[in-house]
């Protein structure tokens, strides 16, 4: 979990447009989400991760393969961080066609991660 790409708008487009496997998404999120893996232990450890979150999901879930893990990032972006990739990126959507759920699942990763991006960042209006 080290080799984790920066946590950046390039990144969030590398999402996007499939550049970065689903795998480290997934990692990018937890990470954000507070969980860490203990390569001594092999095991995840969950002590930063909110409760709300470490009750329901004590290992960290895949966001793309599971539909209520997704469901439950989407509903913890703030009402007012649901369009950034829309207002931040200009991201209008995938084609009609072109997409199914695995790609549904990342944009909502990448929203997310952008709603986290806009919270913890100090410089994130003048991007």
């Amino acid at each position: 979990m080290s080799n984790l790409p920066q946590l950046n708008t390039e990144t969030i487009w590398a999402i996007l447009k499939e550049e970065i496997d689903d795998a480290t998404v997934n990692q990018l999120v937890w990470h954000c989400l507070g969980y860490r893996y203990d390569s001594t232990t092999e095991n995840w450890e969950n002590q930063q991760v909110s409760a709300d979150w470490r009750d329901e999901y004590p290992q960290p879930p895949d966001f793309i393969e599971s539909r209520p893990a997704t469901v439950k990032l989407t509903r913890s972006i703030p009402p007012e961080n649901k369009q950034l990739l829309k207002e931040k990126l200009g991201f209008k959507g995938y084609k009609i066609g072109e997409f199914g759920p695995r790609q549904t699942r990342r944009a909502t990763a990448a929203n997310w991660l952008l709603s986290y991006m806009q919270k913890n960042t100090s410089n994130f209006d003048s991007m």
